[in-house]
């Protein structure tokens, strides 16, 4: 088989060198690192831990930092329930002022109440005086009508 004498336009190993060389040239660009598959709060280191807490001596450093890790972990929990304590208390606040607003107008409801039965107390009394000025002038009509109709009676039992 005939060899060619041409050399290869592209050598693959020394193409590699180069973009390799082009790419460490770069900036933002940089090999990937255990912690950038990690959770936030582990990547985020400078956050520090807790005061409540220290490294032991003679830990590992994978143990130092899964212990962190936790340790985060807890913390922001422990924030997120501090946090729903103080939504709880102002929730409180807004149900007592609401309290104070109800009770506020209860009083006033009370009042009104109060008013409504002195003024059926006064329209009940009006309808039974009312009333019995009516019965009075049935009963004063009765004994005119039976006076005028009196002497009628009278001419008729002299005339018989």
């Amino acid at each position: 088989m005939a060899r060619s004498t041409k050399p290869p336009l592209l050598d693959t190993i020394d193409l590699e060198r180069e973009i390799e060389e082009e790419f460490r040239k770069l900036p933002s660009v940089r090999e990937s690192q255990p912690t950038d598959y990690a959770p936030p709060s582990v990547r985020a280191p400078e956050l520090g831990m807790p005061d409540y807490v220290e490294h032991s001596d003679g830990a590992t450093e994978i143990g130092k930092l899964s212990a962190e890790a936790v340790v985060r972990e807890y913390e922001a929990a422990a924030k997120d329930i501090e946090a729903l304590g103080v939504e709880l208390i102002e929730q409180a606040r807004q149900c007592e002022a609401m309290t104070r607003e109800a009770l506020a107008v209860t009083e006033e409801l009370k009042e009104t109440a109060a008013r409504y039965r002195t003024e059926a107390k006064r329209v009940f009394l009006q309808i039974e005086s009312c009333s019995l000025l009516t019965a009075e002038v049935r009963k004063i009509c009765e004994e005119m009508k039976d006076k005028i109709a009196a002497p009628t009676l009278v001419e008729t039992k002299a005339g018989k």
